[in-house]
């Protein structure tokens, strides 16, 4: 079973080398997964209340998947013990992976440049959000105007219905506009791929496809031409995942555990992720 992990991990690294992509993948050695991260990723790829809340052990695990029969990471978050990073106390937690400075410029956006991102998710059938931020992916600016993420799909309690949301922020201080929203109950239970196209320019592109990865069925659609996807001053746009929410209204919350895998990165137009 090793060996078969290891050669599966070797021909991913190869097809991602060949074709143009980068893949992120479980390889089912859950004691490892900080160092699969960050061999991907690079640099300290993570970011996790792990140094306030050492008892319950890493807040990204991988376990095999009973229904895709496949390894995958689980992103673990806790409504009374985890915050931020090593802080015991504030108003928000994080449990995220990312792109970053360290990263390869693969994975990074650079201004014109065209992107591909395509992963899986699986969101509990119970989860609870909030009438706050629950960002289970963001797209981020860094440097210049970054203090907004420009894109983030956010499950949220809306005029009392539980809802995912995408959200778009614009540059200069705008608040975020909510450009797509459904019910949270169309993809709750069930494992979702996510594909999403930016073209990062002032007058961009942005699609973002999710639909089910056990028959294809298209759950939301959304395309957005001539949208602000590039912040003055910027050095970069970098992808997130896992779990960034508040924790202003704690008592609408439960503890948390959202699923991962087969995230993609790619760049250009004639090979992107699917």
């Amino acid at each position: 079973m090793k060996f078969q992990i290891f050669f599966f991990v070797i021909l991913s690294l190869i097809l991602s080398i060949v074709q143009g992509k980068t893949w992120l993948r479980a390889d089912g050695n859950s004691s490892n997964t900080y160092n699969l991260l960050n061999s991907v990723l690079g640099g300290t790829a993570y970011e996790v209340p792990d140094c306030a809340h050492g008892s319950y052990g890493p807040h990204i695990t991988q376990r095999v998947d009973t229904t895709l029969n496949v390894p995958i990471f689980a992103f673990h978050a806790h409504v009374a013990e985890d915050k931020e990073g090593c802080s015991m106390t504030g108003d928000r937690q994080r449990v995220e992976i990312k792109t970053y400075n360290p990263s390869p410029n693969e994975l990074k956006g650079f201004s014109g440049e065209t992107v591909t991102l395509s992963w899986n998710f699986r969101l509990n059938s119970q989860l609870q959000p909030s009438t706050k931020f629950f960002h289970i992916h963001q797209i981020k600016a860094k440097g210049g105007d970054d203090s907004s993420p420009i894109m983030t799909i956010t499950p949220r309690i809306r005029s009392g219905t539980n809802v995912l949301e995408i959200t778009y922020t614009d540059g200069n201080g705008a608040s975020p506009r909510v450009i797509k929203s459904d019910a949270l109950s169309i993809f709750a239970g069930k494992w979702v791929h996510a594909r999403e196209e930016l073209t990062y320019s002032q007058n961009g592109k942005y699609s973002l496809v999710l639909s089910r990865t056990d028959n294809g069925q298209q759950l939301m659609a959304v395309t957005e031409n001539n949208i602000n996807l590039w912040r003055n001053g910027a050095e970069f746009v970098r992808p997130k995942w896992g779990i960034y929410r508040s924790l202003l209204e704690s008592n609408l919350l439960r503890d948390e555990h959202v699923l991962f895998n087969d995230f993609c990165f790619a760049k250009g137009t004639s090979d992107k992720c699917t």
